[in-house]
């Protein structure tokens, strides 16, 4: 590879039609999208091994999951833009913003923050109990009965609630999350807004012990969560404004199609009546 420099790239995508984002045999993973576009556009050999050298990415998403700000960083020639990388890549992953950083800069382990956001369909009223709950999980705690992880369980929590039109919106932040961390905490907030549950349920599960079983907690659906930032000390992305447009128009789109599917059901279930 001539003219080789190390970029980070931003991601977003659709993460519904995935298995995740980390590679996986005999499924189809983000992962595994963009190195696909990669290998076509004769960024790395594939003869030479089928992953890129120096390749990693901010977190891994669960199944179902979708991104915002997913960052990648690998070795590639001076001209992949996000445009260019675009032009092999489904048309649901997008890259949109790049920077170029060190030979040394590491996608994963050079983040200082990474933040999630959750859409929790839910009346107003769960609002003020909502966050009630965020409140007990904000700060530094250990969360081993909020993920199957055994280590890098202790994490120092930042969370807030909004309401928007007919959703809670939950974002957490932290310089890391173990696996399923945000869906499980986002079961326990509901829980305890919608008065299944109370706050002492939260310090039972912030405690020594570990819970398992009917005890443990059950993750959120994964599809309403979005990983929304990855933040590392003093690095600026530059969007790429031949990206942009198109990435933008895509997601729009999309959103307009699912507001669609979404009112074709409602007048379904309206219309299930009795007698009629």
């Amino acid at each position: 590879m001539t003219d080789a420099s190390r970029r980070a790239f931003r991601i977003a995508y659709d993460g519904r039609p995935y298995h995740g984002f980390q590679r996986q045999p005999d499924v189809r993973t983000v992962s595994d999208a963009i190195l696909a576009a990669l290998r076509d556009l004769d960024v790395f050999d594939a003869s030479a091994g089928d992953v890129l050298p120096g390749y990693a990415a901010a977190g891994r998403t669960d199944a179902g999951v979708s991104a915002l700000a997913q960052t990648v960083a690998f070795e590639c020639p001076d001209w992949l833009t996000p445009a260019a990388l675009n032009s092999e890549l489904p048309v649901d992953v997008r890259a949109w913003a790049s920077a170029d950083v060190d030979r040394e800069f590491h996608a994963t382990h050079d983040a200082t923050a990474r933040e999630y956001t959750y859409h929790l369909h839910a009346p107003d009223a769960l609002l003020s109990r909502a966050r009630d709950a965020i409140e007990a999980l904000s700060g530094e705690h250990d969360f081993q009965n909020f993920t199957p992880d055994d280590s890098g369980t202790v994490r120092d929590l930042v969370g807030e609630v909004r309401r928007d039109e007919d959703f809670l919106v939950v974002t957490l932040r932290s310089d890391g999350f173990p696996r399923q961390f945000v869906r499980r905490a986002v079961t326990v907030i509901h829980a305890v807004a919608s008065g299944g549950t109370g706050l002492d349920r939260v310090e039972t599960l912030l405690g020594d012990e570990a819970l398992e079983g009917p005890q443990g907690i059950a993750p959120a659906p994964p599809e309403p969560l979005v990983l929304t930032r990855v933040e590392y000390p003093g690095l600026s992305f530059d969007g790429d404004e031949s990206a942009l447009p198109s990435t933008r128009e895509i997601f729009e789109t999309k959103a307009i199609d699912h507001r669609a599917n979404a009112r074709v059901a409602s007048t379904i279930a309206d219309g299930i009546e009795p007698g009629v």
